[in-house]
């Protein structure tokens, strides 16, 4: 369960039915999760006993080093999941989970998880398939992180916060802001090259800032990924 904070009062104002049909064949062991921004859903080191399903929102998943240095490796949003390893043994979690701001989420302790996947075909073929966008996309960030210099890599991480609002289609969409220096760990690069293909970003009229980061997404794609 979450570890600090509150939950809120009221659902977020954007609610996706997809993962409530998803896991509407499970009763049993599953709770719905109204979190507020800020929440730690569960912490590095914690044991792993359940899996999380967003329904709305966003989360951020983040590891620390011995060192005490935090590195943010991912921003989930609608449809994604989170804390599946107890689905194949791992006994702590190896990451933080944290909301970004209001979210609902569901929680399925292991057992119905695994008593669910056994039993229900169709829900087993469709979590293999989230499985598998998941590895595509992790297979994807490796390449990212190979093969582009850090520029390319900033315009894939924007695009990809972009489509956790679900905004897919459209030409600009807006998100909220994030530090530069969380930018820097997302991307493997420094904080003073974030803010210089920032500015860059905004004075090529791929991003601007209205009281969010607004991402014109069509724009970034064809001028920098498609260079």
């Amino acid at each position: 369960m979450p570890r600090s904070g509150k939950t809120a009062t009221r659902q977020p104002a954007t609610v996706d039915p997809f993962v409530a049909a998803l896991l509407q064949g499970i009763s049993a062991g599953k709770t719905v999760l109204n979190l507020a921004k800020g929440v730690r859903i569960f912490s590095q080191g914690d044991p792993t006993d359940a899996i999380y399903f967003i329904e709305s929102g966003k989360v951020k998943i983040s590891v620390i080093a011995p060192s005490g240095k935090e590195a943010v490796i991912a921003m989930l949003g609608p449809h994604d999941f989170l804390g599946e390893g107890c689905l194949v043994g791992q006994t702590l979690r190896v990451s933080t989970a944290t909301s970004m701001e209001a979210s609902t989420l569901f929680r399925v302790n292991t057992r119905s998880m695994l008593g669910a996947l056994s039993s229900q075909p169709k829900l087993s073929e469709r979590f293999i398939a989230l499985l598998l966008v998941r590895n595509i996309d992790l297979e994807a960030d490796l390449c990212d992180q190979l093969f582009n210099h850090s520029e390319k890599r900033l315009a894939r991480v924007l695009l990809k916060l972009s489509r956790l609002r679900q905004t897919d289609g459209l030409q600009d969409a807006s998100i909220l802001p994030l530090s530069h220096e969380t930018l820097a760990e997302m991307v493997g690069t420094t904080r003073a090259r974030i803010t210089f293909f920032m500015n860059k970003f905004r004075k090529m009229g791929l991003i601007d800032y209205n009281g969010k980061l607004l991402v014109r997404t069509e724009l970034l794609t064809d001028v920098v990924l498609h260079d």
